[in-house]
C-alpha cells in the first residue's frame, strides 16, 4: 500500500475540479439553514439572507451563490406550506390503512421542500409534470386539500372525479399535467410541453419531474436529446430519493450523479431538503433554459460526500460485501475491486476516517403503501434524518432562532392545518362516489369524426374514437 502521504496527496488531486479543491462548508454537513442579517419579527417584508449548501454544477459557467434572500413573511408561508402537506400525507397514511383508500398510494411526507420551494420561484404559466407520488404538487400548484382527499376516496368530487385516484391528479388550468403511473413515461411528456412554449413564444419553462428509479428509462435519454438540439425551456428534475422501490441506486446505476447524466446538457445539483436552496436554484434554473435550452437538475437528499469532498478509490459496497457473495476468482479478502493497491485493512480504516452518509435519505415512507420500506434500510436511518435533515424541522429552527413567531403561534399554524386535514377528510367522506356511467365518459367522443377510417380496426368496429 502507499504510503498514507503519497496517498492523501493522490486522493485530494482526484476531489478538483478545474484546480480548485472542493471543501465541504459548515452548512453542508450539518445539514443547517444559517442565517447572515438579522430580521426583527415585526418586519414581515424586510429582507434577509439565509445560507445553504453550496451547488454542485456539471458544464455550468455560472452558477447560483449558495445565499437566499427571504422575507418573515415568505419564511412564515414555507411552514405553514410544508406542515400542511406532511399532515396531509400522514393523514393518508391512516386512510389506507384503514381501507379508505384502495389501490396504489405513494407518499410524499419528507420531500416537500421540493414543491414548496419550487412553487416560491415560479408561476402558473410555467407547467409542471411528475411521476405518481403527486399529490403534494397538485397543492402547490394551486389545488384544494378538498380535491386531493375525494380524490384518494375516490369520490366524484376529486380533482379528476374520483377515477384517476392517487396516481393522476391534475391541474389544467395552473399547467400541472400530473400525476403519470407508467415509470419514466412522463418525461419526454414534458419536453413536449417545453416544445409548445417555445413554439408559441413563451418566456415560460416545464419542469419534467422523475425520481432516481426512473433515471435510467431510454425515453428520457431521447427526449433530452430533442430537447438539447432545439433549445428547449425545459427543466429535468431528478428526485433522488436512492431507492427505486427497493433497490439501492448503487445496484441499479453506475453513476449515481445524475446531474451530470446528461453529460452535453448542463446539470446542478440541490439540496432537496433545504426549501432554500430549492427556491433558489429553480430561480436560477428557470432564467437559464429559457434562454439557453435544457438543464438537468438533482433534487439531492442527504451528505452523498465524506467532510473532505474526495473520493474513495474503491466501492463501498464491495467492502461490505459478505466473502460467500462474493464471485467466484474477485475479492478473495485480500483486495478490493477497482483498488489493487489497496487491501481490505487500509478500506476498514478508511471507512472508519471518513463520515460517510450514504443511507440517508427523506422519503420516509417505503415505496408506496404496500412497501413497509423496513427490509433495506433501518428504522434508525429514518429517524436520523428526522433529527438532523428534516425539511420542516430546518424552517421552524429559523423562525425559533430568528424570533420570527412565538412557540405560541407556530402551535396556532400548526392547529389551522390539522382543521384543515380534518375537515378535508369529514367532508370526502361525506362525499357521493362516481355514477357508473363515468367508467366509460371521456373515452370516447360523442362527435362525429372526419377520418374515414380509423388504423388498426375493421370498419364494421370502428368506434367514433377521434
Amino acid at each position: 500500500m502507499a504510503p498514507p502521504s503519497s496517498l492523501l496527496r493522490s486522493l485530494l488531486a482526484r476531489s478538483q475540479v478545474g484546480g480548485a479543491l472542493l471543501a465541504r462548508p459548515a452548512a453542508a454537513t450539518t445539514g443547517r439553514t444559517f442565517a447572515t442579517k438579522a430580521s426583527k419579527a415585526g418586519d414581515d417584508d424586510t429582507p434577509f439572507e439565509v445560507d445553504v449548501a453550496p451547488f454542485q454544477v456539471h458544464k455550468l459557467e455560472s452558477f447560483p451563490e449558495p445565499k437566499v434572500e427571504t422575507t418573515k413573511k415568505e419564511v412564515l408561508a414555507f411552514f405553514r406550506d410544508l406542515f400542511r402537506m406532511r399532515r396531509m400525507e400522514i393523514a393518508a397514511d391512516v386512510l389506507y390503512k384503514g381501507k379508505f383508500i384502495r389501490g396504489f398510494c405513494h407518499l410524499y411526507d419528507g420531500q416537500e421542500a421540493v414543491c414548496v420551494g419550487m412553487e416560491a420561484s415560479i408561476n402558473y404559466e410555467d407547467a409542471i409534470i411528475t411521476s405518481y407520488r403527486d399529490h403534494c404538487t397538485y397543492l402547490g400548484r394551486g389545488g384544494n386539500m378538498y380535491e386531493v382527499v375525494a380524490e384518494l376516496l375516490g369520490r366524484k368530487d376529486g380533482c379528476s372525479r374520483g377515477i384517476g385516484g392517487s396516481m393522476h391528479m391534475y391541474l389544467r388550468e395552473n399547467n400541472f399535467y400530473g400525476g403519470n403511473g407508467i415509470v419514466g413515461a412522463q418525461v419526454p411528456l414534458g419536453v413536449g410541453i417545453a416544445f409548445q412554449q417555445k413554439y408559441n413564444k413563451k418566456r415560460n419553462c416545464t419542469f419534467t419531474m422523475y425520481g432516481d428509479g426512473a433515471a435510467n428509462q431510454g425515453q428520457g435519454f431521447e427526449a433530452l436529446n430533442i430537447a438539447a438540439l432545439w433549445d428547449l425551456p425545459v427543466v429535468y428534475v431528478c428526485e433522488n430519493n436512492h431507492f427505486g422501490m427497493g433497490t439501492a441506486e448503487g445496484r441499479a446505476s453506475k453513476s449515481p450523479e445524475f446531474y451530470k447524466r446528461g453529460d452535453y446538457v448542463p446539470g446542478i445539483k440541490v439540496d432537496g431538503m433545504d426549501v432554500f436552496a430549492v427556491k433558489k436554484a429553480v430561480a436560477f434554473a428557470k432564467e437559464f433554459v429559457v434562454e439557453n435550452g435544457p438543464l438537468v437538475m438533482e433534487m439531492d437528499t442527504y451528505v452523498t460526500q465524506p467532510h473532505l469532498l474526495f473520493p474513495l478509490p474503491f466501492s463501498l459496497r464491495d467492502v461490505r460485501r459478505p466473502e460467500n457473495e462474493r464471485k467466484k476468482g474477485q475479492n478473495d479478502g485480500k483486495r478490493i475491486r477497482g483498488a489493487e493497491s489497496f487491501d481490505s485493512l487500509a478500506a476498514f480504516f478508511l471507512l472508519l476516517l471518513f463520515d460517510f452518509r450514504t443511507l440517508r435519505r427523506y422519503r420516509y415512507h417505503g415505496h408506496s403503501m404496500s412497501d413497509p420500506g423496513s427490509t433495506y434500510r433501518t428504522r434508525d436511518e429514518v429517524s436520523g434524518i428526522r433529527r438532523e435533515r428534516d425539511p420542516i424541522e430546518r424552517v421552524r429552527k429559523l423562525i425559533v432562532e430568528m424570533e420570527l413567531a412565538t412557540t405560541a403561534e407556530i402551535k396556532a399554524i400548526e392547529k389551522e392545518c390539522r382543521k384543515e386535514v380534518d375537515d378535508a377528510i369529514e367532508k370526502a367522506k361525506a362525499c357521493p362516489e362516481p355514477p357508473v356511467d363515468w367508467l366509460t365518459k371521456n373515452i370516447y367522443s360523442s362527435k362525429p369524426h372526419s377520418f374515414e377510417f380509423v388504423r388498426g380496426t375493421e370498419r364494421g368496429i370502428q368506434h367514433e374514437a377521434y
